[in-house]
């Protein structure tokens, strides 16, 4: 594993935020990274920069509102009982596709999923069964550091 460069980035960004990160080496070789922030998981951030990267898009442009992301969150707490606000990437993927029907850069971003596969990604903590089937179906080969992100052994 050593010879896979995203692990050293996504090790680097972890040290750096003092989290958990993810990094996604595309296919051209350039490197994206991912952290936890209060709307996403480090998967989410990651793909979403990898996205904007393939798509030239600015990198401090959103491409989801938070107008759309927030309602995904009160569903998710209020409603359905999860604990954790974060997007996972299929949500994230449904809330920039809603975002695409009005906002051509998240069209031009979605536009991009398929110029992710056979990138190499790499978790520093491992990663929800959502998160890591949803690199599965883009083709991103992903590997995960033996360490949980919390104290609780089971993903909800």
């Amino acid at each position: 594993m050593a010879d896979r460069r995203c692990v050293g980035a996504a090790m680097v960004r972890a040290d750096q935020t003092d989290g958990p990160a993810v990094a996604i080496e595309l296919a051209d070789g350039r490197m994206v990274t991912g952290k936890t922030t209060d709307l996403m998981g480090p998967s989410s951030a990651a793909l979403l920069n990898a996205l904007k990267l393939l798509a030239g898009i600015d990198h401090n442009m959103p491409l989801i509102s938070p107008n759309v992301i927030e309602p995904i969150q009160d569903l998710k707490i209020n409603h359905m009982g999860n604990h954790n606000p974060r997007l996972h990437m299929d949500e994230t993927l449904i809330a920039l596709s809603m975002s695409a029907t009005t906002n051509p850069v998240a069209e031009l971003a979605m536009q991009q999923l398929n110029n992710l596969k056979n990138a190499d990604a790499h978790s520093t903590t491992m990663l929800s069964s959502v998160d890591e089937n949803v690199f599965r179906k883009l083709g991103v080969n992903i590997t995960c550091e033996p360490v949980y992100a919390t104290k609780k052994l089971y993903h909800k």
